[in-house]
This record gives C-alpha cells, sequence and structure tokens, in this order.
C-alpha cells in the first residue's frame, strides 16, 4: 500500500494549511482511491499554528475568545487548550499572534498604530482557564508596539510624563516615561514559537 504525508504549511493570503491538504488529499484519491494519504498540516509559528496543534493533538479544544485586533476592531478568534500531561496537570494552551493581531487583521490602520492588546487578552483568556503552560506562536505580527500592548493586558501599565496611558502601537512609545509592572501577571512556563531571529539592537 502506498502512503502519502502531506506536511503543509499555509499559501499566505491564498489558503491554510489544512484546506490545502484537504484539496491534495481530494486529488490524490482522485487518481488513486487506495493510496492512503495522511495529513499534517503545518505552521511556523505564524498564521495557522493553532490549526495545526488542533490537527495534530487528539482530544485537543478550542476555546473561542473575543479580542481587539491590531486596529482596535474586535476580533473573534480562539486558543486551542491541549490534554493535560504530568508537566502540564492543568493542560497547555497555544495561542497564536496571527489571529488576534496579525497583519491579516490590519485593514486601513497605519502600522504605527498597530498593537498587541489582542494576543495579551487571549493570553489573560487562558491564564483565567488555569493552564499550566503557555505555548505562544509569534509570528505574521503587524503590531509596533514592542508588545506593550499583551503586556497592558497582562497588568503592566505604561505611562506618559503626567502618569496617562500611552497610546497604541509605536505612535505611544515616543510618549514613554515610565513602566509599572506591579500589577503583571505571575508567570507561568512559556514556549515561544518563531521562524525567524529578531535580535532588539
Amino acid at each position: 500500500m502506498t502512503r502519502i504525508v502531506l506536511a503543509l504549511d499555509s499559501f499566505k493570503g491564498s489558503i491554510t494549511a489544512a484546506d490545502a491538504s484537504a484539496a491534495l488529499t481530494a486529488g490524490i484519491h482522485d487518481v488513486d482511491p487506495s493510496i492512503d494519504v495522511v495529513p499534517r498540516p503545518m505552521a511556523d509559528g505564524g498564521e495557522g499554528t493553532v490549526s495545526a496543534f488542533a490537527s495534530a493533538v487528539p482530544d485537543a479544544r478550542l476555546i473561542p475568545v473575543t479580542v481587539d485586533g491590531p486596529a482596535g476592531r474586535r476580533v473573534e478568534t480562539s486558543w486551542l487548550l491541549l490534554p493535560a500531561t504530568p508537566d502540564a496537570p492543568e493542560g497547555t494552551a497555544v495561542i497564536d499572534l496571527a489571529s488576534t493581531s496579525g497583519i491579516e487583521l490590519l485593514g486601513e490602520l497605519r502600522p504605527w498604530d498597530a498593537d498587541t492588546t489582542g494576543f495579551g487578552q487571549a493570553i489573560a483568556a487562558a491564564l483565567d482557564h488555569g493552564v499550566s503552560r503557555l505555548v505562544l506562536g509569534i509570528g505574521s505580527s503587524a503590531s509596533t508596539d514592542g508588545g506593550t500592548g499583551l503586556l497592558a493586558a497582562l497588568g503592566a501599565q505604561f505611562l506618559d510624563v503626567e502618569g496617562q496611558p500611552i497610546a497604541r502601537g509605536a505612535r505611544g512609545l515616543t510618549d514613554l516615561a515610565r513602566v509599572d509592572l506591579s500589577g503583571l501577571r505571575s508567570p507561568i512556563e512559556v514556549l515561544v514559537l518563531t521562524d525567524v531571529l529578531s535580535p532588539l539592537v
């Protein structure tokens, strides 16, 4: 028996990894229905990361969440709850930045106004659920805020000289005078997924 494993990433802006795998599976079976096709959608930490984990992990469960997208508009998305393991007895949350603060959600907003608040809100929702570990995909970002939106959603404060919160996105960073991390939520184990090396300086 012939077996074909399809390990496809998404075709950005065209088709998801899961849909591409389904289309190729249908095409292969049109030629030879006896071929055993094993679809294994892939992702690199960008768009489709949650979907790839959902396809690969039995009993994983999508948890809907509504967040502020990079342009401030509300976005209906999901994070993924992986089953409990000895290392993560309350389960692991998989969250991708692409579906909360990603470039495909930017619309007409200028990039220097885009922020990561939605990513932080999804992380907060997973923490509220009580997960033991976070797996965070950080590809396909639209944000220019250096992560301030994410951290603000988790309790940090980014203030100007008058003690007021700075504007979202890169625009607000020019007014940043003080950072207050006293309200930041307690950390848990975090694994970050990225396909590039981006040193800060």
